[in-house]
């Protein structure tokens, strides 16, 4: 199954100067718990704001930039090549950017969106998730504590 994982914001903005403009540390642990041990599909940009791959998954970038290396990753030019680098039998998840989501979309099977109940200024944003292709199949709201500035809610949308 392709899940696509993300946190946007009301306005389904996703971050700024390539940097995610809020901090939920129980989204980043639950990020972590769902993508650990699979595929994980990004974008140059968003390789490059991890500063190291992340441990425990096989990471694949997508660049136009044709001699572009990054050690111990899978390297290809389109999202079609990146999907056909994950196991078939396997969840494996597009972790962003912006335009990866955009594109990554139409092959996606499941949506696991933190929504952050906030608007932020932003340059990356999450595509519109249409209500005649997805559905929602869970929903976990969680109010703003001392760790966490913004009430946030996990949603699982699946296609319908």
């Amino acid at each position: 199954m392709i899940i696509m994982i993300a946190a946007a914001a009301e306005n389904n903005a996703l971050g700024k100067d390539n940097k995610i403009v809020w901090h939920l540390p129980n989204d980043y642990k639950r990020f972590k718990l769902l993508t650990s041990g699979h595929h994980i599909i990004m974008g140059r940009k968003t390789f490059e704001s991890l500063q190291k791959p992340l441990p425990d998954r096989t990471h694949i970038i997508v660049t136009r930039q044709k001699d572009y290396q990054a050690e111990g990753c899978i390297i290809v030019d389109n999202i079609e090549k990146a999907l056909k680098a994950c196991p078939e039998d396997q969840d494996s998840f597009i972790i962003g950017g912006g335009e990866i989501y955009t594109i990554g979309l139409p092959y996606a099977d499941k949506i696991e969106l933190t929504r952050v109940h906030a608007r932020f200024e932003a340059d990356a944003f999450f595509p519109e998730i249409s209500d005649t292709q997805w559905k929602i199949e869970a929903s976990e709201i969680n109010e703003k504590d001392e760790k966490h500035k913004y009430d946030y809610t996990y949603l699982t949308f699946i296609r319908k």
